[in-house]
Order: structure tokens, then sequence, then C-alpha cells
């Protein structure tokens, strides 16, 4: 008895065009979502893919040929006369799948066109877009969100004026009576390689589309779209769930309970005394030296939390009775958005601040009310290393040298 040999998996190439220059957001490509540069977070997509065989990068920048590699990608660098404003997608798709198959020895079944200006782009959906070719009989795929809008178009003034595209403006159907409208993505395309070598462009023969989440579709051509990104990464990107440097200008912390495990020693004479964590004053001076501004904001009075204050060589206010009131001065004093600033604390006299700040964090064993309002929560209860950990978040795990 014979058997047949296995049949090799099909090479499939993930091509990213990434150039330096752009006019809508200058610098796009490195600009950080979630803490992730936008060539990083296509590149991470899509070696993240099971289907994927190689990932390229295609740029005319070291900067960001630099992140690329560093996020795991093969860099083709591109020739000036395709890296201007009028150069196609396609050519630096071709180019790149060339050069790389150059250096491999080996031909590309599927190529691949993913998007850096879509940051919500999933493993999956490359996945699917992949899938639809090798599998599904596909000559080319693209990704596709579902669409219920209702589109319009001017028109001649001197006729009826604007009129509708998917629609008989004189005929409202109800959205279950009318045929269900897809909205290209534009975040990842996939073509058989021979077919689009041949035809240059990525709708050639049958095309497959591949239904994608309509939450997560978003495409950053405006300054605008980059802040809406910004703005929608915490809900759409696990790893957007903490900060990074690039997402706080300022951390400002509360005291006790924060930076105390919250219990008190009082001694015979009334003199109060409490536990703080050496790693905590580790993880402060770790952010002074990388530049990053900190202030202690407590509604005590208690001769301790100055001491503490004085010890770590931080600014203090305390005895406050509004907190949310002191730091929108003091961000104003120090020409700081309060969006850019990381406040920690555990109890509900922290929601005012929690609701001023553009990241409200809680410590582990806060308040269930100040857990729920916060955007991330440390691992580490207060007192226990909560603002190391804060600290390793924005500085990274071995902190700063």
């Amino acid at each position: 008895m014979t058997t047949e040999p296995a049949q090799a998996a099909p090479r499939v190439l993930a091509v990213i065009p990434a150039r330096g220059g752009s006019k809508g957001v200058p610098g796009k490509n490195l600009a950080a979502v979630g803490g992730v540069p936008l060539v990083a977070r296509a590149v991470l997509a899509c070696t993240g893919a099971r289907r994927v065989s190689d990932v390229v990068v295609s740029t005319d920048d070291p900067s960001i040929a630099e992140v690329a590699r560093s996020a795991g990608a093969e860099v083709v660098l591109r020739p000036v006369a395709i890296a201007g404003d009028t150069a196609t997608s396609e050519a630096a798709v071709l180019h790149a799948m060339d050069s790389h198959e150059a250096a491999i020895g080996a031909t590309t079944d599927v190529v691949l066109l993913v998007q850096c200006t879509s940051p919500f782009i999933t493993s999956d959906e490359i996945d699917g877009v992949v899938a639809a070719v090798t599998e599904g009989g596909a000559d080319t795929a693209h990704t596709v969100a579902p669409f219920h809008g209702f589109v319009w178009r001017d028109g001649d003034a001197a006729d009826e004026g604007s009129f509708g595209v998917n629609h008989d403006k004189a005929t409202r159907p109800r959205r279950q009576d009318r045929p269900q409208d897809l909205l290209e993505t534009g975040a990842a395309y996939g073509m058989r390689a021979d077919g689009f070598r041949a035809a240059k462009h990525r709708f050639f023969g049958r095309t497959a589309l591949v239904r994608t989440d309509p939450a997560r579709v978003l495409e950053i051509d405006e300054p605008a779209d980059l802040e809406r990104a910004r703005a929608l990464a915490p809900l759409l990107d696990p790893r957007a769930g903490i900060p990074t440097r690039d997402d706080v200008d300022a951390v400002v912390l509360d005291f006790d309970g924060t930076q105390t495990d919250d219990r008190v020693l009082i001694d015979s004479d009334g003199h109060e005394a409490v536990t703080v964590h050496r790693g905590d004053g580790l993880g402060i001076a770790a952010l002074r030296r990388a530049g990053v501004p900190v202030l202690i904001l407590s509604t005590e009075t208690n001769p301790v939390v100055a001491a503490r204050a004085r010890k770590l060589n931080v600014p203090v206010l305390h005895g406050i009775d509004r907190k949310d009131l002191a730091l929108k001065q003091w961000c104003e004093e120090n020409g700081i958005a309060p969006e850019r600033v990381l406040y920690a604390g555990n109890d509900v006299n922290d929601l005012g601040c929690f609701a001023l700040v553009g990241w409200p964090v809680a410590v582990a064993g806060a308040h269930d009310v100040v857990r729920a309002a916060a955007r991330a929560v440390t691992t580490a209860h207060g007192g226990h290393g909560a603002i190391r950990e804060i600290a390793a978040w924005l500085l990274g795990p071995t902190l700063a040298r």
C-alpha cells in the first residue's frame, strides 16, 4: 500500500507598506496607539496569524525599519521611485514580494497586503483572508464589515440635488428589508501570488469577502482618526489595558491605601506611623530619573505624608478637601494635560480625580466602586509594591537604571 506524500502548506507572505512620508498625519506609521507604533501593531497581527509564513515591511524610512525589525518583521527598503505620494500599494507589494523571494530562494503562493492604518485588525481576521484564498477557492479576498447606512451623493443642483446611492430616497425600507451592504475596511487583502503578479492589482478573478467586527473598523487618515483610535484602544485592544510611557506625562499618587496598606499604628502618645514598600520608593525614583513628574496628593494632614514626600524628593499637596480641584490647578500650573495624567488611588475620595485624568488606576484591594471606575488595576495591593508595578508599566519591568 502506498501513501500520498503530505502536501506542503502554502507559503504566505504578508507585506506591510509603511513609507515615511504622510501628508494627513505626519509620522503616521510610527504613531503609537495603545503604546504600540502602528507599524508594529500590523507586524504583531501578522506574526500572530497561524497561516502567515513570512512578514515583510516595505519602507523608505530608517526609523520605521528599526521598529519593524524589533517587532519581528523582515524589512525591504523601497526604492524612491515607488515611495512618493503617487506610489501605489500594489507597486510596493510587488517589489517586496520579488525582493523576498530572491532572498529566500522560494516562491510565494499567497501574498497579503496589510495596512498600518487599520490599528485594530486581528490575527484571526488575517487568517480568515488567507483561508478564503487557500481553502475557499477565491483568487482574492479582503476584509469587510456589515454596513446599514444610507449613502448619499451630491448631485446637480439644476436637477433634483442630492440623491441616494444605495437607496431610492422616495422609498425608505426597514433595515431588515434591505439587502446587506458590506463596507471594505481597508485592513487586509489576500491574493494568489501568480495572479497578482500578472494582473498587478488586488481584485482580479473571484473575490471573497471576509466579514469582520464593525466595532473594530477604523482607518487612520486624519489626526482626528488617530485620536479616536487612541481613545478606543483600551476597549478594543488587550495590549492597551495598561498605559505605557507614550500615554502618560505625569503620575499623581494618593497616599493612604495606595502607598500604604491603609493601616495606621498609633502609640500611647497618639503619634501615628504607617508601613510603606521599599519597591515603591525605587519605582518613584525611576520615574523621576526618566523625567516623569510625580506628585503626592492626599486629604490627610498627618506629618508622615510630608515626611514620605521629602524622603522621595517629590512634591506633595496634603490636607486637601477637594483633591480634584487641587489636581486640576496643579496640571494648569505645570502645563500638563489632565488626559495625559495617571492617577493612582484606592477609595471613593479618589473618584473626582479619576473623572479628571486620562489614566485612572486602582490598586488591588481598592473599593469596588473605585475598581469599576478605573481604566487599569494593579495586581499588587497598596503598600505592597503597587507603585513599583505602575512604574514598570511605564518604564519596563527592569525600570530605569
